[in-house]
């Protein structure tokens, strides 16, 4: 059984036309459907509007669809009894695009980190400082960064804070929506580095939501193309997104060619690798 399996979820947004203020509906997604299995990245790829933050939301249980299932370990998360939604809100965890948005900035980083431990942990203040301090370490921090605030760090070190806040439960799946793309290519490069790193350690599982097709590659075991709230292809491997013959998926690769030409020979390398 797959860690994750979405199927045929579908979702709209109401809205009011200026003149006459009837409701109108604005399908974001369209019967998609897909899994994910234990240890393994699925890279999500789509331009701005194309609907991929939504379905973040819909598999973090934020946002209801209208039609469909989300089933997490077996279990559908918005029709589950209150103890399995418990659980599942330990075991599924998100880090967003921004860092500082993410956080209160009224707290530390010792007490942002806390947030989950206390709510789903009984531990002494010792046990936890130690353990909030282990989390500092394994994302590239350390003890003495415990008192500060967020506006003390950068958007890089801050991203690392909400990643040790989302590893902090142990949990099977993150939900990373754009979560490298406000930073700049030394944090970013620094940042996969990171995420991958834990993936192994932790045998995370990952949503690697972006636009970004190169940090895709970098993180992802397997990828897929959200155009317009359509799910337009899938890849087991991901290697099969540099030989799809789908517009979409064409019209992507020439993007990327042209704005970089130093990987304008990616996709021979890809294919050979």
């Amino acid at each position: 059984m797959s860690l994750l399996q979405v199927h045929e979820v579908t979702h709209s947004y109401g809205s009011r036309t200026f003149f006459n203020w009837k409701d109108r509906s604005k399908k974001v997604l369209s019967g998609i459907s897909l899994s994910i299995e234990e240890g393994t990245c699925l890279g999500m790829l789509g331009t701005s509007g194309a609907g991929k933050s939504t379905l973040g939301k819909v598999i973090l249980g934020l946002e209801r669809p209208q039609y469909g299932q989300v089933l997490f370990q077996g279990h559908d998360i918005y029709t589950a009894d209150k103890h399995t939604r418990q659980k599942i809100r330990r075991d599924l965890q998100a880090v967003f695009q921004d860092s500082y948005s993410s956080v209160n900035p009224r707290m530390t980083a010792e007490q942002i980190i806390a947030e989950p431990l206390e709510n789903y942990e009984k531990l002494t203040v010792a046990e936890q400082k130690r353990t909030i301090v282990e989390l500092l370490e394994r994302v590239g921090l350390s003890e003495k960064d415990l008192k500060k605030y967020p506006h003390q760090f950068s958007g890089g070190q801050l991203q690392r804070i909400n990643i040790a806040r989302a590893i902090s439960l142990k949990p099977k799946l993150i939900v990373l929506d754009e979560s490298v793309s406000s930073l700049d290519m030394v944090n970013q490069t620094l940042i996969l580095e990171l995420l991958r790193e834990l993936k192994v350690d932790f045998g995370l599982s990952y949503l690697f939501i972006t636009h970004d097709i190169k940090a895709a590659y970098t993180i992802s075991d397997t990828l897929g193309v959200l155009e317009k709230g359509e799910l337009v292809e899938l890849y087991e491997s991901k290697n099969q997104f540099f030989t799809s013959e789908h517009s979409v998926v064409k019209e992507m690769r020439g993007s990327i060619l042209a704005e970089h030409p130093r990987f304008r020979s990616i996709g021979t390398r890809v294919n050979h690798a």
